[in-house]
């Protein structure tokens, strides 16, 4: 699978290998057999466990449970290594750079397009998918070009977060 589809899939679903928001360490540990680093937080309050370019947050509770991640896209123009990692582990094969517009075309395939709300966060882009819980940055600066980070219309990252629950 591309990075590309990855991407659409995740964007349009909140899920990524079967997991997200609410998901326990268990869970993303059969789902994920990667190399990782966990961080866990001052006082064990937090736990951030980090794949590479992929990393997710957790909770403590009567189990850790995942409350969001993130997947770091504009590392990967600078170091591809651990994009190969990735794909031996799961499969899904990323570029050094993605484009916002390849990712576009991929969610019209999807079936269910997810609408997005569309913030200027200076010199990037911010979509935000609600009923996914998903975040896209975007570079909106057109003088940046591609090189050791992602240039203009890259995908920068991705991020995954809890909805706020109404009281």
């Amino acid at each position: 699978m591309t990075g590309i589809e990855f991407l659409a899939s995740f964007i349009a679903t909140g899920r990524l290998h079967g997991i997200g928001i609410g998901s326990t360490l268990a869970e993303v540990d059969r789902a994920l057999q990667h190399r990782r680093v966990d961080v866990v937080g001052e006082g064990g309050v937090s736990l951030r466990r980090d794949y590479g370019f992929v990393e997710f947050y957790f909770n403590p509770g009567e189990e850790w449970v995942m409350s969001g991640g993130s997947i770091e896209l504009h590392r990967l123009a600078n170091a591809p290594e651990p994009a190969a990692r990735w794909a031996a582990c799961t499969g899904v094969e990323f570029a050094p750079y993605t484009a916002w517009a390849e990712v576009r075309k991929a969610l019209s395939e999807a079936p269910a397009v997810p609408e997005f709300t569309i913030s200027d966060q200076g010199g990037f882009l911010e979509y935000r998918a609600e009923n996914s819980c998903v975040s896209v940055v975007v570079v909106d600066d057109e003088e940046e070009e591609r090189g050791y980070h992602a240039g203009h219309g890259d995908v920068w990252s991705v991020s995954l977060w809890a909805p706020v629950r109404a009281s």
